[in-house]
């Protein structure tokens, strides 16, 4: 296994008083994201609306590394909210504030409270591609078969 990348982390004024993402058990692979609405306002998420929550966090990943931002699953079982563009992927070279897309899809409204944790970040190794153009593409036994080509 790679050595723990170091993640850099501005925490903007509207963020202050809440934790840094953490960890919530030994083998976790995500960090819990919260939100940074104010204490008097939460952000009311009606029914079959989106929006994008603060978390007033700013982050420098490590060249090699993303960010993937994904829903939480107690929030999607017992709420019908989840992440909108699952996962959202943040590059190594963003440098503004992390937000996240939630959508509801549940049939009541859902408030947000400042702190309320409503998603998780698992940093990952990445690469880039290089595509090369060619004639013809290596056969396989799948060939062309698409939805449902292998099963149910």
């Amino acid at each position: 296994m790679s050595a723990t990348p170091v993640i850099e982390v501005q925490r903007l004024p509207h963020a202050d008083g809440l934790a840094l993402p953490a960890y919530h058990s030994v083998l976790a692979a995500g960090m819990d994201l919260l939100a940074a609405v104010p204490e008097n306002e939460p952000l009311i998420l009606a029914a079959g609306k989106r929006a994008v929550v603060p978390t007033g966090l700013m982050i420098a990943l490590p060249p090699g590394y993303e960010a993937q931002v994904r829903p939480r699953s107690g929030l999607a079982a017992k709420h019908g909210v989840t992440v909108l563009n699952a996962p959202g992927t943040i590059d190594a070279d963003y440098r503004g504030e992390i937000g996240v897309l939630l959508i509801n899809h549940g049939n009541t409204d859902f408030t947000i409270q400042r702190g309320e944790r409503i998603a998780q970040m698992v940093i990952a190794p990445v690469s880039q591609a290089r595509f090369t153009p060619v004639a013809a593409l290596s056969e396989t036994g799948r060939g062309s078969g698409g939805f449902g080509s292998t099963g149910r």
